[in-house]
């Protein structure tokens, strides 16, 4: 796989644990977002890419919980 910001061929797939939060104030009022992906990093520059499943992308799109996504309620 080629590096999309530098096309460097030196990418390595690695798997991970992303927490994705909410960005400002309002965001401390929002759900934590745990994924668990497939990661491509590109050893020459960093760059890192992954795909954020259906369910987990709804609960960033809306702010809502979905059941059976792993999540952090926030604001409690």
């Amino acid at each position: 796989m080629w590096c999309k910001r530098c096309d460097s061929e030196q990418t390595k797939t690695f798997t991970g644990e992303v927490a994705i939060h909410f960005a400002g104030m309002n965001g401390l009022n929002k759900p934590m977002v745990f994924v668990f992906p497939i990661l491509v990093v590109c050893l020459h520059c960093g760059l890192t890419e992954f795909m954020v499943p259906a369910d987990e992308l709804s609960v960033l799109a809306t702010g809502v919980p979905v059941p059976g996504v792993a999540i952090s309620e926030r604001g409690e």
